[in-house]
């Protein structure tokens, strides 16, 4: 058999190519970055075609890295950025407009319209998802209103609708496979997580043709195979998971009650809860974990929208750092006496507050406020957004064994945020040997479903700790800093001019 498998990680701002050994080890790996459309304030856009070409050149460069061609390669694994939108021709499979990113806030109004109408319930109900801008099914509505002629084409059935995965599956196989996995699926506020189907009644709701949709497979499941001239030569795909969803499988939380947390453009914490959705009390998603031979895992989902993403302000919208590495250094050189506190609401505040309006704000500034007083109160809101979560799923969901958080994503290779984490939540956090775990457990899915891969037991055997952080503060310190961040919060719930 082929000794590789080939992870494509289609992310908010990059797309990487990862070639994994047979250990699970990353050997090639290939990186490009894409532009952030902003045609309005709060609304966010990708092009399409810059992504699909983005991933076909990294996958190049990563095989030609690894020397390796594609009778080396046993399979390919897809993950994705959750949520973001694209319809496109079936014809001629050209996008009918830029892909509507799960950040942008356009349909805050048609969300807001079917809260009044009070349909909010049966959307939860249905979907474990909250109305908001967020999930995929409001995107679809706008652009099927707001785009000349697509309504009619998509009820004559010329029209396609995907998140990004499926977008990239219909273009890798020639237009012949037009499909998605039930984690995608579950974040399009169409889908029906109980019984596993698109909603008829959620479709009728939000006025869009059935014709549009992809069929849901299971996350290791056979997806078709690349055109030959794409990589130079076929390879089946055999794995798409959602980069969240990736990530849990990555880290192997494969039991009920452990956690992971993901650090990149935003944050997201996912619960494994079992074979049972646990219906949430504390404004936390109901979401699907993974689905192997058609039966679903579910989780609960704390959603944080910006998260590297005010390091990337710190340095693009400030100008205080040149790289995001910088912020680690100036955070350990803040003068301690200083509290700064910033809710980074850049596009809205997601769970458990779930608000799309508000905008974020910054407190306790001082003449002795600078540039390091920031880059601790950027690093500080993602530890205070990830207890914000923490909080919410010990309500939801009780568990006799310790909290221990394993974490993944760029922003986990600063010590300090590390640490300050670990403070804030009281809880161990624990870092892995290895930081590519969206892309690891893509590839692990398709390496299952080829056989290259061992089954779930096995694979969960070799996750390896690289670090864990304990915590260091008193019980009343991180209470007090806390409490601090929940007073910013509602300063800035409340305080928000809409």
């Amino acid at each position: 058999m082929s000794g590789y498998i080939l992870a494509l990680d289609q992310g908010t701002t990059s797309s990487r190519a990862i070639v994994f050994d047979k250990n699970y080890q990353p050997v090639a790996t290939a990186q490009q970055e894409f532009a952030q459309i902003f045609p309005a304030s709060g609304w966010v856009e990708h092009d399409p075609e810059e992504i699909w070409s983005s991933v076909v050149a990294t996958a190049r460069r990563a095989l030609a890295q690894a020397n390796l061609t594609p009778r080396d390669i046993a399979a390919i694994g897809i993950t994705n950025q959750r949520e973001t939108t694209v319809i496109w021709d079936r014809e001629s499979g050209r996008p009918i407009h830029n892909a509507i990113v799960w950040q942008d806030r356009r349909t805050t109004d048609l969300c807001n319209r079917l809260r009044v109408d009070g349909l909010e319930a049966m959307f939860m109900e249905r979907t474990g998802l909250v109305l908001d801008p967020y999930f995929s099914g409001t995107k679809i509505r706008w652009l099927l209103d707001h785009v000349e002629g697509a309504r009619a084409k998509a009820e004559a059935g010329k029209l396609a609708f995907g998140t990004i995965d499926s977008f990239l599956l219909w273009r890798l196989t020639g237009g012949r496979v037009h499909a998605t996995d039930a984690t995608n699926a579950s974040r399009t506020l169409i889908y029906d997580i109980h019984r596993g189907e698109w909603s008829e009644e959620l479709l009728r709701i939000l006025d869009i043709p059935k014709s549009l949709l992809p069929e849901v497979r299971d996350c290791a499941a056979d997806f078709g195979s690349v055109e030959a001239h794409i990589l130079g030569g076929g390879i089946g795909i055999k794995a798409i998971a959602g980069d969240q969803q990736a990530a849990t499988v990555g880290q192997a939380c494969f039991a009920p009650g452990m956690m992971k947390s993901t650090y990149g453009t935003g944050c997201f914490a996912l619960l494994n809860t079992g074979a049972t959705p646990v219906k949430s009390q504390s404004k936390l998603l109901t979401t699907i974990a993974y689905q192997l031979g058609g039966k679903a895992t579910y989780a609960l989902e704390g959603s944080i929208f910006v998260a590297g993403a005010a390091v990337q302000w710190l340095r693009d919208g400030l100008g205080i750092i040149e790289s995001a590495e910088q912020s680690d250094a100036l955070a350990k050189a803040a003068d301690p006496a200083q509290r700064v506190i910033m809710v980074p609401a850049f596009v809205g505040i997601g769970a458990p507050y779930w608000d799309a309006d508000c905008r974020g704000a910054i407190f306790g500034l001082t003449r002795a406020s600078g540039p390091r007083e920031f880059a601790r109160a950027a690093l500080e809101s993602v530890c205070f957004q990830t207890r914000d979560l923490l909080e919410a799923m010990r309500a939801d969901f009780t568990s006799s064994a310790e909290t221990v958080l394993r974490v993944d994503g760029g922003m986990v290779v600063s010590e300090w945020t590390m640490q300050r984490l670990a403070d804030i939540l009281g809880a161990p956090v624990d870092r892995p040997e290895s930081f590519e775990t969206t892309a690891r457990g893509a590839a692990y899915l398709a390496g299952m479903q080829s056989g290259f891969y061992p089954r779930i037991e096995a694979f969960a055997k070799s996750w390896q700790c690289e670090r864990r952080f304990t915590p260091t503060l008193s019980t009343a310190e991180r209470d007090a800093a806390y409490a601090m961040w929940q007073d910013a919060v509602r300063r800035t719930l409340t305080g928000y001019t809409r």
